[in-house]
Order: C-alpha cells, then structure tokens, then sequence
C-alpha cells in the first residue's frame, strides 16, 4: 500500500499550460525572465536612427522614473562579447540615466540581426513624433532586413511566408507601416543626402520633394548647392530640383548653373522682405532653428497687430 502512494506521488500530470503550448514557446518563457541589469553594461543598438532627445517629454519620463521607476521592462540581446544591446527602450534607458538610476528591469531575448533591427525600428515608428530622416534610415534597415530574411529558407515568420505568397519585401513594408511602395523609395532616398542638407528637410527649411530630387546628385554637386542655397538664403523648387537632377544625369551641372538655377525669379515668386540675420540674431534661444525663428516673428507680429487694432477701436 505504501508502495502504490510512493508510486502515484512520483507521478507529474500534464498541465494545461503544457497541452496547449508549444515546445518552442515554453523554452523561449524559460529563457526570457526580467533581469534587473546595470546600466553601464548595455550599449546603444549600432547604428540607431531615432534620435533621443532631451526635450519637455523626456523631461516628464524622467520625473515618471524617479517617482515610479522603469514599469515597462526594456528589450536587450546577449552580446557575443559579453554586455547587452539594447533593442527597444533607448528612451526608457536614457530617462534612468537622468534620473539616476543605476540599472533598468530588462527583458532579455535571443535574436539574430535582423530580428533584432526589425523590432527596433517597428517599436521606434509607434512614437507620436518622427523626422523624415529617422523613418528614411529606419525604412531601409528593416527593408533590406527582410530582403536577407526572405532570402534564407530556415525561417517561417510572416514575412518570409507573405513573400512567398507573391509579395516582394518593399510591398510588405509599405502595409506594415501604411505608405505607399512610391513613398518608401523616397524616404530612403533621404538617406543619400548630406547630413546638412538632411537637416534642412528635418527643420522643414527643405520641402520633401525637391529633397529627393537632390538626392540623385552627388556629394560634390549637393556641398556646391548647400553653399548656394545659404549664400542666396534660398532652396530650390520642386521644377528647379527636377532641373538639376536631369542636367546632373546630363553631365552639364556645376556651381555656375545651381547659382544660376536658384537666383532665377520664380514663376511665382512676390516680393519679399529680407532681413539680415546678424541684427535679429541675438534675440533667439541658440538651439532655435530656422522655422522656429520665424514662427516666433509671425506670432509677434499678430500680437503687435491685434493690439493695434484693440487701440484703433478705444479712440473711436
């Protein structure tokens, strides 16, 4: 009799979290645990293209994080050479260190490349904010992530299955983050631009679209056009980047034909008032750019006019 209760206490019964897991899904939920990690051992994910800026929000997450800690864990990969990558939370990482903090709750995971750059951007593009340069890198690191993903036959993802459903990765992309096939190409064709002249497009002193007609253009040709555009304060039209391009294509573009193109009046193109940087410029924050400098005039202009009006009204 005790024999039969020694043999019936030895004995595991499935539960139902085994019946109705995988053994790959139960193997991951041991592997992944939420480890308490310093800071100083997890390094930035290489060649990260979303900016972490310390403005007003990361101000609050900081304020967030040292009443409340870090809720949400980070996601971090092993490092061959010991450490860890982060791979989604750079801004959760960065309000910690300014909060203080020593170490952040993260989860760890196991991924190869181009897993990991595939969650990075797809957490990245969920922001409330996101410059043209930051979806133009992001875009083409998950896209060609893909491409090497649908081209290995070990994987069973969505992607991998979807493309051979007949779909390339550049369709699939645009799904995934609602843009058109067109639209995506362009983006990623800011990324052949100069860092200035990218810059410009960020700080909306550059539309989009002559942007990605600039970008055909070669290092040498885009430097001669950036030196023009702030020697003449000016940046080129859609029509006129369109110009360029073709007599870039042609051979036949040099720094005498952009000044020409770009001093050109507009068909148009008003009357306008200038005024020289060097009597206003001391009047800005120094980390003002472009547009908000002269957003700042207009508001303060509208201020002087209304106030002007409300005077007119008082002396009738």
């Amino acid at each position: 009799m005790a024999a039969k209760e020694d043999r019936r206490a030895s004995i595991k019964l499935t539960t139902v979290d085994d019946l109705f897991t995988t053994e790959e899904t139960r193997n991951a939920a041991q592997k992944e645990q939420i480890k308490e990690i310093p800071l100083a051992e997890i390094s930035d994910f290489l060649d990260h293209p979303f900016k972490v800026r310390a403005d007003d929000a990361m101000l609050e997450m900081t304020e967030s994080v040292k009443q409340y800690g870090v809720l949400v864990p980070v996601l971090v990969r092993p490092k061959t050479d010991g450490g860890y990558e982060m791979v989604a939370g750079h801004r959760r990482k960065k309000a910690s260190e300014m909060a203080g903090m020593e170490s952040i709750p993260c989860l760890v995971r196991e991924l190869d490349d181009d897993q990991a750059t595939i969650i990075m951007v797809d957490s990245n593009l969920q922001r409330e904010h996101v410059s043209p340069s930051e979806k133009a890198f992001a875009y083409r690191m998950k896209l060609e992530a893909m491409k090497r993903q649908g081209q290995r036959s070990d994987l069973t993802s969505a992607q991998v299955g979807r493309k051979l459903g007949g779909k390339e990765s550049r369709e699939l992309l645009a799904e995934q983050v609602g843009e058109s096939k067109n639209q995506i190409s362009r983006y990623i064709r800011l990324t052949e631009l100069i860092p200035p002249i990218l810059e410009m497009v960020d700080d909306k002193e550059m539309a989009f679209g002559p942007a990605v007609e600039i970008s055909y253009l070669a290092e040498k040709e885009q430097q001669a056009l950036l030196e023009t555009m702030q020697a003449e304060d000016c940046t080129p039209s859609l029509a006129q980047a369109q110009r360029m391009k073709k007599l870039n294509q042609d051979g036949k573009l040099n720094v005498d034909v952009i000044f020409a193109i770009l001093t050109e009046e507009k068909p148009n193109q008003k009357e306008k008032l200038t005024i020289r940087k060097e009597r206003i410029e001391k009047f800005f924050p120094q980390e003002f750019t472009e547009q908000q400098k002269e957003d700042l005039l207009v508001q303060l202009l509208e201020n002087w006019y209304r106030r002007k009006q409300r005077e007119r009204e008082h002396e009738r």
